[in-house]
């Protein structure tokens, strides 16, 4: 009898945990939002009452999908056994890449994942995230002690930002390959001074001086799906928090997809003007890359523009205007990388690498709402996206 239950106890743990692993993929995949519970049956291979017997509901499966990928990070964490080690720093390194390629899909679960978790749920998640990351900064520090604190957390948070955009990668390229170029990246952040950072430099302004309703709605819309989600959102509160009411709203977009399209539309020019004031300042590479870089910062720290339109191109799938701007995205980041190969001759496959990295590492930390208001906070950014680039 008790042999019995046990194997129908270990069967449930199974099960459990290969639906939270169908879950896993499906959502880094499509977006919590186009993914349904019978879309994690199917893949699963059970039927969506069984899922019922595990889970509440998919925001439950959300939730346990995440907390298994903190456990994972806290695992790899105590196995690195960092307080012990000769060259804490090395094994932190080693550690937390490997965990990273061998569970591609784990830290893209923790990047938007907040947007569909409740309050406490979310408070969970950082504090035990936060607990890691506070025992990286104390391995980075304990071999290099001239760091403060606060500049090995800046590091710490860097190195979960990089791993977590080359494990990304690693699905789509030879695994071994990616390891050991994340793994240089890595190496290269953990060296890094953020307090060497120097004051940003002056970026062009875009703006308007006299902002219509449109542009109010856009503003409104853009910090909304930036908190809550494009899902979560809806008109009537769009409307609101300009002082309208939601059929309001449709006078000026036919419907909430259109918003969307209007503030990706939007952050399309921002990433033009900054690319042209570029290559219009300098005819050099690493002038044109570090002015970029600062740019990039100045607009992802001012509005949640850029950050809204990169995140939000799964919902656009479809609409007749998202390829024009996913195809701006593409090439704008493709300059970038074309620019770092023109440096130093590294490979396409390195620099498109170290681009994502530096990418990550800003629009990581600007989902963290403590992080921006710090005065250093754009200049050390923008200090350690060039570092990871070798720039």
């Amino acid at each position: 009898m008790t042999t019995t239950r046990a194997t129908r106890r270990s069967r449930s743990i199974d099960r459990r945990r290969q639906l939270i692993d169908a879950a896993t993929v499906l959502f880094a995949e499509r977006g919590y939002a186009h993914v349904s519970v019978a879309d994690i049956a199917r893949r699963a291979g059970v039927s969506p009452p069984t899922v019922y017997r595990h889970f509440a509901d998919k925001q439950a499966l959300l939730y346990a999908a995440v907390q298994v990928r903190v456990d994972e990070l806290e695992a790899s964490t105590d196995a690195a056994e960092l307080e012990s080690s000769d060259d804490p720093t090395e094994a932190l390194a080693a550690g937390v890449t490997a965990m990273c390629i061998a569970n591609p899909h784990a830290t893209s679960l923790w990047r938007w994942s907040g947007q569909h978790l409740t309050a406490d749920e979310n408070a969970d998640v950082v504090r035990r995230t936060r607990t890691v990351l506070r025992r990286w900064a104390s391995a980075i520090r304990s071999s290099r002690p001239e760091l403060t604190e606060r500049e090995s957390m800046y590091l710490a948070g860097a190195v979960l930002s990089v791993v977590g955009s080359g494990a990304g990668r690693a699905v789509r390229g030879n695994v071994d390959d990616v390891e050991a170029m994340v793994l240089e990246l890595v190496r290269r952040t953990v060296e890094l001074r953020p307090a060497d950072a120097q004051p940003a430099h002056q970026t062009p302004n875009f703006g308007y001086d006299a902002p219509t309703r449109r542009d109010e709605i856009l503003d409104a819309a853009a910090k909304m799906f930036a908190d809550q989600g494009f899902a979560s959102t809806g008109m009537d509160e769009i409307g609101a928090a300009v002082g309208i009411t939601g059929p309001s709203v449709y006078k000026h977009f036919p419907s909430k997809i259109a918003i969307l399209v209007g503030i990706s539309q939007r952050s399309a020019m921002r990433l033009e003007v900054g690319v042209m004031a570029a290559y219009a300042g300098s005819s050099e590479p690493t002038a044109r890359l570090g002015a970029l870089v600062d740019h990039y910062v100045d607009s992802v720290t001012s509005t949640p523009d850029l950050l809204v339109g990169f995140t939000s191109a799964y919902v656009l799938a479809g609409d007749p205007q998202a390829a024009e701007l996913l195809a701006v995205q593409r090439r704008y980041v493709a300059r970038w990388v074309q620019l770092l190969v023109e440096i130093d001759s590294r490979t396409e496959a390195s620099a498109v690498l170290a681009v994502h990295a530096a990418l990550a590492i800003v629009n990581d930390a600007v989902r963290l709402p403590r992080s921006t208001p710090r005065p250093e906070f754009a200049a050390r950014m923008a200090y350690l996206m060039k570092g990871v680039m070798g720039v």
